[in-house]
């Protein structure tokens, strides 16, 4: 672990607790049109299916829509399979857009992050789009050093084009990066270009669903159950 530089997060669901966000978007506009629905279990699959349309984005031709975009055309479709026709446009509107740009933090992170950044360079990178990190950021009155949103990148995770380019970008090489996410599928990515990779449990993060990949990968360089024992692992250093 010696020689790290940057800590770069993925924020979907390690700094930003979505599901929370989508079940009260999903629930307030359902009250209004009189719907009766498992909102958490819908939040969840608006989830999964619009991060399943990023992935791997930009592989075969430049990327077509962010991450706004997918949760719009994938909010559209769940709307239909789901009969809540009576959803307006303004409905879709504060689920697809106004929701995930007003993410609360998990309360564990805020206080940590300035502490991170008295020794490392502390980065945002993730597939979300640059807005929702701007707001997001506004919302939690977070400071990152810099964001890396692949969708200025062209290539998105778990492409290794995204990961290699942000340590370019940092002047750095993959090997003084470190990874830092609660989903088992970004750290793999990470670590087979290079980077040193810490696991951040996040049981909460679809809700009573729970997460898909709850088990740490054990080669990963750290692991944790939140961002306390992570700023104070790193302290060791």
């Amino acid at each position: 672990m010696e020689g790290i530089r940057a800590l770069t997060f993925d924020t979907g669901g390690t700094i930003l607790d979505w599901h929370s966000g989508f079940k009260s978007a999903f629930q307030k506009a359902g009250e209004k049109n009189n719907y009766s629905k498992s909102w958490g279990l819908l939040a969840n699959e608006l989830r999964r299916r619009s991060l399943k349309a990023m992935l791997n984005l930009g592989d075969k031709e430049p990327p077509q829509y962010n991450f706004d975009g997918a949760h719009e055309f994938v909010l559209r479709e769940i709307i239909k399979e789901n009969n809540l026709e009576k959803f307006s446009e303004e409905d879709i509107h504060n689920i697809a857009y106004k929701a995930p740009h007003s993410f609360i933090c998990w309360e564990d992170f805020p206080d940590n992050l300035p502490k991170l950044r008295e020794n490392y360079m502390v980065c945002s990178f993730t597939i979300l789009s640059y807005r929702i990190i701007i707001d997001t950021a506004k919302k939690n009155n977070l400071s990152w050093d810099c964001v890396f949103s692949c969708e200025g990148i062209g290539k998105y995770k778990l492409l290794p084009e995204a990961y290699i380019t942000v340590a370019k970008m940092l002047q750095l090489n993959v090997s003084e990066c470190l990874m830092v996410a609660c989903h088992n599928f970004d750290l793999d990515a990470a670590k087979s270009v290079g980077f040193k990779t810490a696991f951040v449990r996040r049981p909460d993060e679809w809700g009573e669903e729970g997460p898909p990949d709850p088990n740490p990968n054990p080669d990963h360089d750290i692991i944790v159950d939140n961002f306390n024992e992570l700023e104070r692992e790193l302290k060791t250093q």
